[in-house]
């Protein structure tokens, strides 16, 4: 079994990298859902006191944390739909030949996917700080990057996972949305756990992105609904898992 090459995850690393800058579409598509809920939902809303909400909190401060990770969230669709473009294209044919391992390959994509949504992130934090959002300090956002590439990591490896099985680009943006949304609307990232039922609450305990919303809430505000080192445990277990599951359902997958 071939053992990982620093070399090869560069350089997939790096491709990613020019592909995101070099397509401002790209970038100027993926913050235009996250910067329309910022306007509409955290001005709009800005004075609503939404019941369960943490003490002395704006909706503004409670919704930021949640808008980052659906972000987080989002960019796994596209490291899903970059492994079909290149099976598409033959790109993926040509690198699973080379002699070199495919966890490899796995972990230059799952790099790529991390800095282009770290990208993303820190700049949606930035245009928070316009409409009002605020920071406690430099190390809330340090512990919130650790967060957060431990939540991209997640989600880049259930996207993987579901693009090696997958050789449909139109199929796989179905089937992904049908299964996002439902992932990001049970986070918690719009609205406090407690005013969903309490069937939802329990099946919201199985979406991995709760806990990276309220570690992000954790980090920012000093307030979640967990246990801080609860959140950081789940969170770290799950990137491993699904990053694993990724590798391997890319190891036993086709490149053609």
């Amino acid at each position: 079994m071939k053992g990982i090459s620093p070399l090869c995850v560069y350089v997939l690393w790096l491709r990613e990298m020019k592909k995101f800058f070099r397509t401002k579409s790209r970038l100027l598509g993926s913050l235009s859902m996250p910067f329309f809920f910022l306007a509409f939902l955290g001005l709009g809303l800005r004075g609503a006191a939404l019941p369960n909400m943490p003490d002395r909190t704006t909706y503004l401060q409670f919704l930021v944390p949640g808008i980052l990770g659906m972000s987080m969230l989002f960019v796994s669709i596209m490291a899903g739909l970059s492994v079909l473009w290149d099976r598409e294209f033959g790109f993926l044919k040509e690198i699973m030949v080379a002699p070199v391992s495919r966890l490899s390959i796995v972990l230059g994509r799952t790099a790529g996917g991390i800095t282009t949504a770290l990208i993303q992130a820190l700049t949606i934090l930035f245009i928070s700080l316009f409409f009002g959002f605020h920071i406690r300090s430099l190390a809330a956002v340090g512990l919130a990057l650790l967060l957060m590439v431990l939540i991209a990591t997640t989600f880049i490896g259930i996207g993987l996972a579901f693009a090696s099985r997958m050789k449909d680009i139109q199929g796989f943006s179905l089937v992904w949305n049908f299964i996002i949304f439902p992932i990001f609307f049970l986070s918690g990232a719009l609205y406090p756990l407690k005013n969903l039922p309490k069937a939802l609450q329990w099946l919201s305990m199985a979406d991995p992105l709760t806990y990276g919303v309220d570690a992000l809430r954790w980090a920012f505000l000093g307030q979640a609904s967990f246990p801080f080192l609860l959140d950081l445990g789940i969170l770290a277990l799950t990137s491993a898992f699904m990053l694993a599951l990724g590798a391997f359902f890319f190891e036993t997958s086709e490149s053609v």
